[in-house]
């Protein structure tokens, strides 16, 4: 595993406790201006977000980076589109779309992003799966590598293979004046199930004190190996696949200036409306 550590925001910020302010304020000074080029990153082992899940939870729907640039800071995360106009997956430097309607497609540079964590994927590690019968059957494993590695570090994970089963979600385009995520998902969220299917999961781990940043633990987003399908996962059953991890020591964060944003209270607790979000069905 890699070992070094970028300048601006990192794991220490959070660690130390300084919160969601003391940590918005650096990543804010820090994290202003995305890099020019993937030449200019100078630590591949980084997670690098896009605002707040909480911000996003609570109808921050507007984009604050383009796809060109959110792939300038990594090749492998999960995300959603200006509006939440349906769900990212980024797998091996290309971005994919998952419509409302479970198809894919593949998004202009210029699309706009409200939310995203990206990573350049480079492997630090395999697990293997097997009789996976579960969301909570494929964590708990999952979490066996978490338990071993740290606990207290970020995980991208990739889990390609044949699924005996697994369901996505995606959602319609919202528009103004927006509403919070979970109340949209109630009436927008389109699901789709898909047997026998060959496929790549991607997933990332937050440590537990990002919460307030992110959502402590597992989110996965997943499309198939013919790139015609996907989205967020919310069940799904495995016979046997192998995960690949990568594991990343640093954060990193880029907030907007725009007026609305900044009259956010981020600091509200939507714990409820996060968890309705990442595993509510129809």
């Amino acid at each position: 595993m890699k070992k070094r550590i970028i300048t601006g925001v990192g794991m220490a910020c959070l660690a130390a406790g300084l919160g969601l302010a003391g940590c918005g304020a650096a990543a804010g000074t820090a994290a202003t201006e995305p890099k020019a080029s993937s030449e200019a990153v100078t630590d591949k082992d980084t997670m690098y977000q896009v605002a707040l899940l909480q911000s996003l939870t609570q109808g921050y729907y507007d984009g604050i980076i383009t796809v060109g640039e959110l792939k300038q800071h990594g090749d492998t995360g999960i995300g959603t589109f200006e509006g939440v106009n349906g769900e990212l997956i980024a797998l091996d430097g290309v971005v994919y779309q998952a419509l409302s309607d479970g198809s894919i497609n593949i998004p202009a540079d210029n699309e706009p992003i409200p939310f995203s964590n990206v990573t350049w994927f480079e492997e630090d590690g395999k697990a293997d799966l097997s009789d996976i019968g579960s969301m909570q059957a494929l964590q708990e494993e999952l979490n066996k590598v978490v338990s071993e590695k740290g606990k207290n570090l970020f995980y991208m994970v990739k889990i390609p293979g044949k699924f005996k089963h697994i369901k996505v979600r995606s959602e319609y385009k919202q528009e103004k004046p927006y509403i919070m995520l979970d109340e949209a998902l109630k009436k927008d969220q389109v699901e789709t199930d898909l047997d026998d299917i060959s496929g790549t999961m991607v997933g990332i781990y937050c440590p537990d004190y990002v919460k307030g940043l992110n959502s402590a633990g597992w989110h996965f987003h997943f499309i198939t190996e013919d790139m015609s399908k996907g989205g967020h996962v919310l069940a799904v059953e495995i016979d046997k696949a192998t995960a690949v991890y990568d594991i990343t020591d640093s954060f990193e964060m880029h907030l907007p200036e725009n007026a609305d944003f900044q009259k956010m209270e981020l600091s509200k607790n939507v714990d409820e409306a996060i968890k309705s979000a990442e595993t509510r069905t129809n």
